[in-house]
């Protein structure tokens, strides 16, 4: 019975290739034919063929069978690609191929890049903390005072947002130096205060401390207002 196209189209399904692979493959360190040997590998993998026939990928390529054998003896050797064995029910030895190793590393590389972007980050986040401690003292930071900073999110781990909370507070008490940003930083950590939103919640509870707070009793001060004479009525009685 002879298919037509479109039946022929639809026997042949469709093999999902993710875009993280066809986005990384280079950085992963695979070539372009390595690429397409791999996405061959995996249509036969999906359309339920776990350990296809080395000629049948080499007619798909059009390569030499030899020179694709190698190739999956490379992948195999890199580790992008393993051959798994089981022994089914009957005590028959199966054999299947596995990409599993391709997908971790493809992970691996993913969260590899992920925390460069972190640290690029962080540094960033770290230079413009500096250029705002300058800015807000009106002078370049001594050596010292970048040491001190540098402790503080190194040693102490303090969030950056944090120390700029911390600045923040010094300068609006006009206080233009580390040691009283230091003393607010250590207030806040026995307080177990670690982040922004922490800071802005103790800074209300406090408002609403003190907006609470019984007023002092207003004393009456009747040294500057004049004296009233007393009118005698017993005296002026006619």
């Amino acid at each position: 019975m002879n298919l037509s196209p479109l039946q022929k189209w639809l026997k042949y399904g469709d093999t999902t290739i993710s875009n993280l692979l066809l986005a990384h493959y280079r950085q992963l360190g695979l070539s372009h034919e390595q690429l397409i040997l791999i996405i061959q590998l995996k249509s036969l993998l999906d359309s339920g063929s776990d350990f296809p026939d080395i000629e049948i990928i080499a007619g798909r390529m059009q390569l030499p069978t030899a020179k694709v054998f190698n190739a999956i003896h490379d992948l195999i050797q890199q580790k992008y690609l393993s051959i798994q064995t089981s022994i089914d029910k009957d005590g028959k030895t199966n054999d299947s191929y596995q990409l599993d190793l391709l997908w971790e590393r493809l992970a691996t590389l993913l969260d590899q890049e992920d925390r460069s972007v972190k640290i690029k980050a962080e540094q960033f986040s770290e230079k413009e903390l500096f250029n705002r401690f300058e800015s807000e003292f009106g002078r370049p930071l001594s050596p010292m005072e970048m040491q001190t900073i540098g402790m503080w999110l190194d040693d102490d781990k303090y969030a950056i947002e944090l120390i700029e909370m911390a600045l923040r507070e010094a300068v609006l008490s006009q206080v233009y130096n580390l040691k009283y940003v230091d003393r607010i930083l250590l207030n806040w950590e026995k307080k177990n205060i670690k982040t922004k939103a922490q800071v802005v919640q103790e800074s209300k509870r406090r408002r609403q401390q003190q907006a609470s707070a019984p007023a002092a009793p207003i004393q009456n001060d009747t040294s500057s207002k004049p004296k009233v004479p007393l009118y005698n009525w017993l005296e002026n009685q006619d």
